[in-house]
């Protein structure tokens, strides 16, 4: 047998490890927000990892958005020396899930195994695709016990949120250098035939519109900043949205629909706060003096942030001038710039190589709809040497009864062991 058979026996011999290493991390609960079960998940990580011969570093991020003593973010480097110099191959995760939500028929944390497919909160995004990185970086070490460059793989804090308690920390530390790593691996849920290049961008905004408050009785009284924010809406739906429907990109994004611009409305609220679920009484009689938005708008490498940011300032503008009493306050809460590395980057180039060895046919080289930690990688480390490559159905992220399949996992880490070999090897 050759090596690289060795190699692909070796992964598929670890199949019930998979597995195993699959649930034990969906049954960690990591739920974000409010970051749970950080520390829980980067000391197992630590133990799996120093059992395989990784230096294993866990490091917090203080200060960071979110991190307090009660939910503190950390997050695990672990690092393989080879017995020569060369190039350094990280594998990148995330370890945090996000909220459950309803409409599940599994148990979220349970880890189930049916019918080849392991379900849970996170299964598919992403504690798959790290379970298949470490298998695929185990094996290869058996396997290939002399080689050259180090392995690295890494379980980061609050990529759901932003990441800046875990990617875009350890960007800042130094641990993405280009001079200390050479090459990384995202194993985000892109379907296992995929490259993914890179990313669209985002922006994040509240809108608060301002009423006044009198009885609900007499509403001629006061002003009700809820019609204000449905005038603010109808815009949106007449304007904005067709607007940015219009527009395409040149990235290779999918699903296709995310080839245009697109804006979500992650939340609103006015009036009265919610009241406890055990509260039984009515609300009172106010007209609504505030009312909130969180928007999340996703725009095209072919958009400039300015205009993103001044297409919706127009419009709220446009409503202080022609509605009476109309007031509004924009209040920007994150952006993040596009990101795409060239399709000939050598990364790129050794995936898509042994994808097709692996499966039998020309890797597809595509973008995310939405943002994940290479933004990090590319502007705060400037290592543009980044790709995701990971096991999973994209459209299950975030779903009710999500999971992950089996033989998707065995498949990308023989892809992800292969491209050690390549790397670490030649």
């Amino acid at each position: 047998m050759t090596k690289n058979t060795n190699l692909a026996r070796a992964i598929t011999d670890r199949r019930d490890d998979l597995i195993a290493l699959t649930q034990d991390l969906i049954r960690i609960p990591t739920l974000n927000p409010p970051g749970r079960d950080y520390r829980a998940i980067c000391e197992y990580l630590d133990r799996r990892l120093r059992g395989s011969g990784f230096e294993t570093e866990l490091i917090r991020a203080r200060g960071t958005p979110g991190d307090s003593d009660k939910y503190p973010r950390w997050n695990i480097v672990a690092r393989r020396e080879g017995g020569q110099p060369g190039d350094c191959v990280h594998f990148n995760s995330h370890t945090d899930v996000v909220e459950v939500g309803h409409g599940w028929t599994k148990d979220p944390f349970g880890g189930e195994l049916i019918d080849g497919k392991i379900y849970g909160r996170g299964a598919c995004d992403m504690k798959g695709g790290l379970a298949a990185s470490i298998i695929a970086a185990e094996a290869f070490l058996a396997t290939h016990p002399t080689f050259s460059g180090a392995i690295e793989i890494s379980g980061t804090a609050d990529e759901e949120s932003g990441g800046y308690g875990g990617v875009a920390y350890l960007a800042e530390k130094g641990y993405f250098d280009p001079a200390r790593v050479q090459h990384v691996i995202i194993p985000e849920p892109l379907n296992k035939d995929r490259v993914c290049l890179g990313h669209r961008g985002g922006w994040w905004a509240e809108i608060e519109t301002f009423g006044e408050i009198a009885h609900g009785s007499m509403p001629f009284l006061g002003d009700c900043a809820v019609r204000h924010m449905g005038a603010v809406l109808t815009e949106f739906e007449d304007k904005l949205y067709p607007a940015m429907a219009a527009r395409h990109t040149d990235m290779p994004v999918v699903p296709e629909g995310a080839r245009s611009s697109t804006m979500n409305i992650n939340s609103i609220h006015g009036g009265q706060p919610e009241q406890d679920d055990d509260y039984t009484g009515l609300p009172a009689h106010c007209v609504p003096d505030s009312c909130r938005i969180v928007i999340d708008r996703r725009f095209l490498a072919e958009e400039n942030i300015d205009d993103v940011r001044g297409e919706v300032k127009a419009l709220l503008e446009g409503l202080k001038a022609s509605r009476d009493r109309f007031d509004y306050d924009l209040r920007e809460m994150n952006v993040v710039l596009p990101s795409m590395t060239d399709r000939d980057a050598p990364v790129v180039q050794v995936i898509a190589a042994e994808i097709e060895k692996t499966l039998g046919k020309p890797a597809e080289f595509v973008a995310s709809p939405g943002t994940y930690d290479q933004k990090h990688i590319d502007r705060i480390g400037k290592l543009k040497n980044c790709i995701a490559y990971g096991p999973g159905i994209l459209e299950l992220a975030h779903k009710p009864d999500e999971y992950i399949g089996v033989d998707d996992m065995i498949d990308s880490a023989k892809v992800m062991a292969g491209a050690l070999s390549t790397i670490l090897m030649s």
